[in-house]
């Protein structure tokens, strides 16, 4: 397996959360003209692969850095010294409070789909689904505002691993989250853009 290359490092960044993203959004242009395969064309063969490459690794570095949980995302992954797309042995589980909630949640939801879905029933569903996504918004909005306490912590040269397992508690809970309400999503209809959009209103 290939050591995994530090997208941080990439753009010459410190593995802080924190990113100015319109530097980000610069530097990724000029690394992309840098390293755009048509700029490579009368090279040797070795040296256009490279140049691929590099082009594919920058694409793939500000696709991840440029998302607040892609970012926590990898950034764990890189403390773990493993790929991103790997297990890790250690991940987090949702709290048991949460699952005993949500297995009440898919319960109400088995029992209306049993009785056919009345439209109370729909209803109670509807804003049951509202919750969760209130709560998966918010855990979102508490894992970016965790970046300046981990920007912090790495300039203290502190522990850091305190803080990679609330980021993984927080991804764990979320991930659930997600699942539970893709589940009533499915049965009662509507999007993830419906939500967002009743969420702003």
């Amino acid at each position: 397996m290939e050591i995994m290359t530090d997208y941080f490092e990439v753009f010459g960044l410190p593995r802080k959360l924190q990113i100015d993203l319109a530097a980000l959004q610069q530097s990724f242009y000029e690394l992309s003209r840098r390293h755009h395969p048509d700029f490579h064309q009368g090279a040797a063969a070795d040296a256009q692969a490279r140049a691929l490459e590099a082009s594919a690794l920058v694409n793939r570095a500000y696709r991840t850095l440029r998302d607040p949980i892609a970012r926590v995302e990898y950034l764990i992954a890189l403390e773990e010294g493993r790929e991103l797309r790997e297990e890790t042995t250690a991940k987090a589980r949702a709290p048991m409070d949460l699952l005993a909630e949500m297995l009440e949640v898919q319960e109400a939801l088995e029992e209306a789909k049993a009785s056919g879905l009345t439209e109370r029933a729909a209803d109670h569903l509807r804003a049951e689904k509202q919750r969760l996504v209130d709560r998966h918004q918010a855990e979102t909005d508490a894992l970016v505002a965790a970046a300046p306490e981990w920007d912090a912590v790495v300039d203290a040269g502190g522990e850091r691993k305190f803080l990679l397992e609330r980021f993984k508690q927080r991804l764990a809970t979320r991930a659930y989250l997600r699942t539970v309400i893709d589940d009533l999503t499915q049965a009662i209809g509507g999007s993830e853009e419906q939500d967002v959009a009743h969420r702003r209103h």
